[in-house]
Order: structure tokens, then C-alpha cells, then sequence
């Protein structure tokens, strides 16, 4: 297919608000895409030249260089265009607008592919010449359109306004004519995060193709989540008897080791997000080679390959605790990684393995998967010798009391609290259920848990806060089977001067000139700025309430929800919006504040 003819499908996109609609669409797409293409497709749709876990697709091209070469394309003094660039509100609107003056439409979708996996793969002195040297090459093959849409892939805005879940949809769809194979395709998804791989083998072997989908090492497991619950005896009447383990604050992580070739160990580690966070743990892969012994060609725990998961946390061994998250955090960087590894040494708790020796674990239940792990690493723990990598301590628990007892004690230890587990249940990938439920400590108020909500957008700022340009912003949850963002929640407290300053230059590298068709909004609450869905906070708010005004969790039955006296606590960098607190959890927080 030629790139003209995909842009203008994603420009039709860009402008529906009906996920049917974009369904049908996407679903049309793939009916004329080869495989390879199809591929391509599915990772351009999403944003990216690849799978989310694959960390190399960077294009590492600042905007004013785009702007210079644009602007030289259309003949216009850089002062004058970046007037019309403001106007406009976007770099790539600026293009479709102007008098562009080139319209080439023979480039077919892998050569396009092709010129931006080489701009991406361009580094070094003098990368950004060259890369400026094969853009402008590149642009005078394509018509405006198509421009447009190279600019918006190279800065991350592609905004399209549907996530993976409308992906799997539109390929039921092409396959079945409806919805029927979503739970199937997703099911493969939720072992194989590659969902261009999924359609490459959609296209190529039709349904048939999704039984060649397997987990592998090196592509990640969508994680498994916790339910919520606010006591020790609402989870001991769900549960019965019980595994309970301390929860930690830290990253959580899902660890890829590839031991097929004796003394040449790979490690690969995930974040809860499926981010490539590899080469910011150094410390964590020695560790975990010289646990488990990887590099002994007698290879004596006999293993081949294996998927653990795990958290990591910082551990001050002069006053013997972990430290919070924000010192944690300050490990996830990309330079100067050797002294931080020094400064802020991590633990790795080992909670659950997922695959091993070639095969997928998950369909064991919990207590079988300990078993695996316990004959390849002990449960003894002690914090202060040299070791950092341990299994993660559990206590079997039979009535509310003994919980109880065991999450004081975490609590006291200065941690979170406990994530309890059915012990005879396998592992959910890319499922929240009650197999897993967590219980942190109560906060003040009827709300005795955080929310994780996404920015929508903000308003402009009054009062004091006319200089920072912004005085509250907006926030929603995510609700997976509408694929859209709903409103909960209008915050202006909880952050400090500078804390708004870097909430507005957060906004405005992300910022739309409209209502993004994935958010759900009454007109009254509409912000001055709008912003893609992008940015996760964790928000504290006192209670949950009904409000006609809110669309969170609104049906035709039932009014939205509202968080009462909301304030921003922190924002939650190892989530990406869809994992964000859904509507439906939105809506069991509420009725828990009545049991």
C-alpha cells in the first residue's frame, strides 16, 4: 500500500469519535495490508516504530531542527513560520495549511518505514545534519498528508485516539466480522506483548495464526494486577485461607534470563509498563548471574530460560529500612547509572515466576510456582549480608486476625502494606482480579486508598497562581471496554510552586488544540488546555461521590463519580494510562465505602 493512501486512513481516524467507527476503519486497513505491512501498521497506529519493550526506537531529533527544514521547504523565513506554527497550535497542521510543495505519492509503506528506521538509527557527531539530510530527502517524496504524519511519528503524537484494546477489536473483526475472537486475540496478547506481531500472523495464516503466538523470553508477559480491599476480614470472607507477602514500594519488574548458551547469560528487565528498563540495572544482572550461578558451564540449578517477577527497592543499610519510592525512582535514568548504582543499592524480591525451561508456568497454581522457585533460591533472608537478590517472604494466613497480626507488622517495618493471594489459582496475564488483592495502610478519610488517574488537561491560573499559567487540571480514569478516559476529578491542591511549573511544562510538551476523541468530558468541565492522555498521578482524595457532572463510571442507570476534596500526591512513573484505576474499580472503591 502506498504511505498516501495509510495517511490519509489515520487523517479519516484522527478526525472519528466513534470507536466503532475507528474500528471499521482499522478493520478496512487491514484488509488491504500484506502481513509485513500489517506489522508496520499496527506499531504506527500505536505511535512507535516497534513493540513498547523494544527501548531503540528513539529518533533523538530536536523540533527546531524540524522546523528549520520545514520551513526552508516552504520558503519561509524561520520567524514568520514559527508564528504560523503558534497559530496553528501543532508542527504538522502547519504543513497540511501551506502551500507544500511537493506531492510524490509513489513511496509504499515499508519504504517510509524503511527511511525512519534509518533516521532513528542514525547516532553520534554531526547525527543531527545527517538526520536533517535524510528527512528533507524523504519529504520530497510525500504529498502534505504524508508529511504531516512522518512529523507527528518522529514527535510522539501521533494521538489517533484509540489505544491496543481498538486494536484487538479491529482484528476480530477482520477475522470474524465482530467482536467474538477479542477475548481470544487478547488472551495471546497478554502473553506475547507484541501486537504487531499478532497481526503480522493474523495476515499471514488468518486465525490459524494465533497458536503460533507463545510466550518467549525476551518479549514481556503482561503483568498480572491486585484487586483493592479495606480490611483483613473482607479479604479472609473472599479468600478463606491465604498467602500474604509484605508490598513493597519500589519498580516493579519482570525479568527475561536466557541460559541457553552456558556462560553467556542475557537478562532482560521490564517495568510494570513493559518498558525496557535493561540497561539501568547493571548491579541487579551481576546479581542475579552470580545467584543462580549463570555463569558455571556445569550449570547446576539446570536452568535453560526463565520469566520472574519482582521488586526492586532501595535498601539504606545504615538504618536498616527501605527507602520510599521517590529515592527508588532516582535509579530509573539512562546516565551516570555506575555511581547510582553505588549510592542507591537495590534489593530484588522474587514474588512469582511465569516461565521456565521452555515452558509457561502460568496455568500452575500459586503454591506450584513457589515450589519452582524455591528450588532455585532459598526463602532465608537476611537483609544486611552482601546478597541482593532473595525470594520475597510469605506467611500463610486462616483467619482476619493472624492478617492482621502480619500486615501491622510490614506496617510497623515502615512498607506499604501486603499483597494477599489465593494460593491455589494460576497467574491472570494482563488481568485485575480478586486472586490478588492488596491492602495498603488507611488514610485519613472514607477513601482508604490512592487513585491513579491520568491528566486530562488544565486551566489557566488565577491569583497567585496567573504567573505559573496554571491554578487546577483536570483527571480521569481509564475504562477499558469503551477505550476512553472519564472525568472524576477537577485538582488544585497538593503541589507545591514549583511542583505547578513542572505540572504545566509536563502539559504543554504533550497539549492538543482539541477535546482528544478518547476522552469522555461534559462541556462544563472542559479545560482551557487540553492534553493527550498520557501523564499518571496518584491522587488522595477524602471520599467518593456521585456527581451528574463526572462521566467516570456514568451509565444510564447510575450518575459519574467524583473524587471529594481530591489533592495530588506523586506521579506514578511506572504506569502508563491504561493502567491507570479503570471506571469499574472507580465504581467498587465507591461501594466499599459502604460495607
Amino acid at each position: 500500500m502506498k504511505f498516501c493512501k495509510l495517511a490519509e486512513v489515520f487523517f479519516q481516524i484522527s478526525k472519528e469519535s466513534s470507536r466503532l467507527n475507528i474500528t471499521y476503519k482499522l478493520k478496512d486497513l487491514y484488509q488491504n495490508l500484506s502481513p509485513e505491512e500489517s506489522q508496520i501498521v499496527t506499531y504506527l497506529a500505536l505511535g512507535n516504530l516497534g513493540p513498547d519493550y523494544k527501548s531503540n526506537y528513539q529518533f533523538n531529533f530536536a523540533q527546531k531542527n524540524l522546523e528549520k527544514i520545514i520551513s526552508q521547504i516552504l520558503n519561509q523565513d524561520l520567524s514568520e513560520f514559527k508564528k504560523l506554527e503558534k497559530k496553528a497550535g501543532d508542527l504538522s497542521l502547519v504543513i497540511t495549511s501551506a502551500d507544500w510543495p511537493y506531492q510524490d505519492a509513489n513511496l509504499d509503506i515499508i519504504e517510509v518505514y524503511n527511511n525512519l528506521l534509518e533516521l532513528q538509527s542514525i547516532t553520534g557527531t554531526g547525527s543531527q545534519e545527517e538526520k536533517a539530510g535524510v528527512l528533507s530527502n524523504l519529504f520530497k517524496k510525500l504529498d502534505s498528508l504524508s508529511a504531516s504524519f512522518i512529523i507527528r511519528i518522529i514527535l510522539s503524537t501521533m494521538r489517533l485516539g484509540f489505544s491496543d484494546m481498538t486494536i484487538i477489536d479491529s482484528l476480530s473483526f477482520y477475522l470474524a466480522g465482530d467482536k467474538s475472537l477479542r477475548s481470544e486475540i487478547e488472551s495471546k496478547y497478554n502473553i506475547c506483548a507484541d501486537l504487531g506481531l499478532i497481526a503480522y500472523q493474523i495476515k499471514l495464516h488468518g486465525q490459524e495464526g494465533l497458536k503460533l503466538i507463545n510466550a518467549q523470553v525476551s518479549i514481556p508477559i503482561r503483568p498480572a494486577a491486585a484487586e483493592r480491599a479495606s480490611s483483613c476480614l473482607e479479604i479472609i470472607d473472599r479468600m478463606g485461607d491465604c498467602i500474604a507477602q509484605p508490598k513493597l514500594d519500589g519498580f516493579r519488574l519482570q525479568i527475561h534470563i536466557d541460559n541457553s548458551h552456558l556462560g553467556n547469560p542475557q537478562i532482560w528487565f521490564y517495568s510494570r509498563n513493559l518498558q525496557n528498563m535493561t540497561g539501568m540495572f547493571p548491579d541487579l544482572s551481576q546479581a542475579l548471574i552470580d545467584k543462580f550461578c549463570l555463569h558455571d558451564l556445569s550449570n547446576p540449578l539446570k536452568i535453560k530460560n526463565m520469566i520472574i517477577e519482582g521488586e526492586a527497592i532501595v535498601y539504606d543499610e545504615l538504618s536498616e529500612s527501605f527507602l520510599p519510592f521517590q529515592e527508588t525512582v532516582k535509579r530509573k535514568r539512562k546516565h551516570g547509572i555506575d555511581q547510582a548504582a553505588q549510592d542507591l543499592p537495590l534489593r530484588l524480591f522474587i514474588f512469582d515466576i511465569l516461565y521456565f525451561n521452555d515452558k509457561l508456568v502460568l496455568e500452575k497454581s500459586y503454591q506450584e510456582r513457589r515450589e519452582i522457585l524455591l528450588k532455585i533460591i532459598s526463602d532465608k533472608i537476611d537483609l544486611n549480608s552482601q546478597e541482593r537478590i532473595f525470594l520475597i517472604e510469605e506467611e500463610y494466613c486462616k483467619t482476619a486476625q493472624e492478617l492482621s497480626d502480619y500486615f501491622n507488622k510490614n506496617i510497623t517495618q515502615g512498607l506499604e502494606g501486603l499483597v494477599v493471594k489465593r494460593p491455589n489459582t494460576d497467574y491472570k496475564p494482563g488481568k485485575r482480579n480478586f486472586n490478588w488483592i492488596k491492602l495498603k495502610r488507611h488514610q485519613e478519610g472514607n477513601l482508604q486508598d490512592t487513585i491513579d488517574a491520568v491528566v486530562l488537561g488544565y486551566y489557566k491560573g488565577r491569583g497567585k497562581r496567573a504567573a505559573f499559567e496554571i491554578g487546577a487540571f483536570l483527571v480521569g480514569v481509564y475504562n477499558k471496554e469503551t477505550d476512553r478516559f472519564e472525568t472524576t476529578a477537577k485538582i488544585g491542591t497538593g503541589l507545591k510552586d514549583n511542583e505547578w511549573r513542572e505540572l504545566k511544562e509536563k502539559c504543554d510538551k504533550i497539549k492538543v488544540n482539541h477535546k482528544p476523541f478518547n476522552v469522555d468530558c461534559n462541556q462544563e468541565l472542559e479545560p482551557d488546555v487540553w492534553v493527550n492522555p498520557e501523564i499518571v498521578v496518584i491522587v488522595l482524595a477524602d471520599e467518593i461521590t456521585q456527581s451528574p457532572m463526572h462521566t467516570a463510571s456514568k451509565s444510564d442507570s447510575s450518575p459519574g463519580l467524583a473524587l471529594r476534596f481530591p489533592r495530588f500526591i506523586s506521579y506514578a512513573l511506572d504506569k502508563n494510562a491504561q493502567q491507570a484505576t479503570t471506571s469499574q474499580e472507580l465504581r467498587r472503591l465507591y461501594d466499599l465505602q459502604f460495607d
